[in-house]
């Protein structure tokens, strides 16, 4: 329908109308400016929150729980969502908030210059009417005194006392006036004429061009505003697969929350290795008592007691070196415990902690020693380049750089055998009291050195954690990290064998090639003797007795149902 043919007669609520469809465009352009500085907010708050509950640690500090990973993951997450909402701020300004604010400055220049032209057009036929009125009322004036003159002519020449002359000058004016509205009446005619011509160009044509031009621009508004929800819409939907993602992530991270894995870590972090206290012997006071029969007071003390207290000289003291002797020194084991200065080769730690943190030290030299020779291999190799081709440099130049290298190879291999030598002393303790421990009870056995798999460990510390993860689909080749070779020494001397809780069978061959594993074929039937403990080890038996352990991902298990987790 066009506005031309049916509101012809409507300018003044046409102005009025377009300039509402432009101050309603501009009101939704800050609806979205509003909106797109609350998700900058939003993004800005939620990565202060996320820096503010993710503060930077040192290697050493950074927590290992799974509690405190997966929080991490989280905030991780969290991060990469609070960037989308940028990217949603991002697309609203450029493509909704830029746009509908350039589209609005050239909607009012073009409103502008329509409602001009409608003007000029309207102003053309208002001159044209009043030319036309102008020469209808002198028409009518010249009637008006034709028609007096033609009176007093009448008058007169009726008058028997009028004078010729009196007359004549009657009749020529009455002829005069009849002139003059004559010609008046026909330019009224012709500016009649002109106005009838002009007012149907002004409302056929003039008026409708005009008003078509109005409404093809107030129809691309309405077309501009309805691309723009589009786009207000689409900005946001674009990063919904993203997040998605992030969220996908957040439960991720919630279902990696492992109580066992970090009840171990307690365990690791805090182990002392010592040796539970043993019970206090009874000190007897009375033995210097003498206690006849006619007292009437009969000694409770065995006789070998007694014999035993009289080879005791009187005031005598328990054996220092008795190992409950030991262990009165260390009765912070159930309390505070004392704080000791650092002292470098961390002997103030426990034996279990001291060993870790000498091994973690251990391997952390051997890398920087790793640096150094392979910077002593390229310096050599670049002192060869130079003395073959003397034009690209000179040989001599490198010298003290090797020199320099060498000297911290040597540093670093003398701090390497010093905490080796630390870290055996340690092992060498723990294995001494391992074997104590195995003699006094046979059925409370401690492998010396690192645990079994069940407790999870490695020479390594990087392995602490990581039993191998083997994927049925494609296990891994034989040579993943295994369990020390030295946890399983002592692991199968029991005189006692473990009793069968059910069997597996192998579903890829396993060579075993570290101490304490099994060898295994594929199809092989072997008895299960301990279950995994979370590391991905399980204790197998063949029908021939040999025992050991074999990645659980590689054995399909079978538990007895009246055996299962004795």
């Amino acid at each position: 329908m066009s506005w031309g043919t049916e509101l012809w007669d409507q300018f003044d609520n046409l102005d009025k109308h377009t300039q509402w469809g432009i101050d309603f465009l501009e009101r939704y352009s800050k609806f979205v400016k509003e909106r797109l500085d609350i998700e900058q907010t939003y993004a800005k708050q939620l990565r202060n929150l996320v820096k503010k509950y993710c503060p930077k640690r040192s290697k050493e500090e950074e927590p290992r729980f799974t509690t405190c990973l997966s929080f991490y993951s989280v905030m991780n997450e969290l991060n990469d969502y609070a960037g989308q909402r940028e990217v949603v701020a991002e697309e609203m300004a450029h493509k909704v908030y830029g746009e509908l604010m350039k589209y609005s400055q050239d909607l009012k220049a073009e409103r502008k210059h329509h409602l001009q032209e409608g003007r000029k057009a309207q102003q053309h036929l208002d001159h044209c009417w009043k030319l036309m009125d102008n020469s209808k009322r002198k028409f009518e004036r010249e009637c008006k005194e034709a028609e007096k003159s033609q009176i007093t002519y009448d008058r007169l020449d009726n008058d028997i006392n009028a004078t010729k002359s009196e007359v004549e000058k009657a009749k020529a004016q009455f002829y005069l006036r009849t002139h003059m509205a004559d010609e008046s009446k026909n330019e009224y005619a012709a500016q009649l004429q002109n106005f009838n011509a002009e007012q149907w160009k002004h409302f056929n044509n003039a008026i409708p061009h005009i008003f078509k031009n109005l409404q093809d621009m107030d129809e691309r508004r309405t077309v501009k505003l309805g691309e723009t929800y589009r786009s207000f819409a689409e900005a946001e939907r674009r990063v919904i697969p993203i997040v998605s993602k992030c969220l996908e992530g957040m439960v991720s991270a919630a279902k990696a929350v492992d109580m066992r894995r970090d009840s171990v870590i307690v365990v690791e972090s805090f182990k002392s290795g010592f040796e539970p206290p043993a019970d206090f012997p009874f000190e007897d006071f009375s033995q210097n008592l003498s206690r006849t029969g006619s007292d009437g007071t009969i000694s409770n003390t065995p006789k070998g007691d007694r014999d035993r207290d009289r080879d005791a000289a009187p005031g005598s003291r328990p054996d220092p070196k008795h190992p409950m002797s030991r262990t009165k020194n260390k009765l912070w084991l159930f309390g505070k415990k004392p704080k000791a200065p650092s002292l470098e080769d961390f002997s103030h730690l426990p034996p279990e902690q001291r060993r870790k943190r000498l091994q973690q030290r251990i391997d952390e030299l051997s890398k920087e020693l790793q640096k150094e020779i392979d910077q002593r291999d390229a310096l050599n190799k670049m002192k060869d380049v130079y003395e073959k081709n003397p034009q690209m440099g000179d040989p001599t130049s490198l010298q003290p750089k090797i020199s320099e290298t060498i000297c911290n190879m040597e540093k670093l291999r003398s701090e390497i055998h010093k905490n080796e030598t630390w870290l055996s002393e340690v092992e060498g303790k723990q294995s001494s009291r391992g074997d104590r421990r195995h003699s006094a009870d046979n059925h409370h056995h401690t492998p010396q050195g690192r645990e079994s798999p069940e407790g999870s460990y490695t020479d390594d510390t990087s392995q602490e954690h990581h039993a191998p993860q083997q994927q049925r689909t494609s296990p891994p080749k034989p040579g993943q990290p295994n369990p020390d070779l030295h946890e399983f020494d002592d692991e199968f001397d029991d005189d006692d064998p473990l009793p069968v809780i059910g069997h597996c069978k192998a579903l890829y061959s396993f060579d075993g090639q570290n101490e304490g594993t099994l060898v295994m074929a594929e199809d092989e039937v072997l008895y299960i003797i301990e279950e995994d403990k979370g590391d991905g080890w399980t204790r197998a038996r063949k029908q021939g007795g040999e025992e050991g352990y074999v990645p659980t991902s590689y054995v399909e298990i079978t538990m007895e149902r009246n055996s299962k987790g004795s």
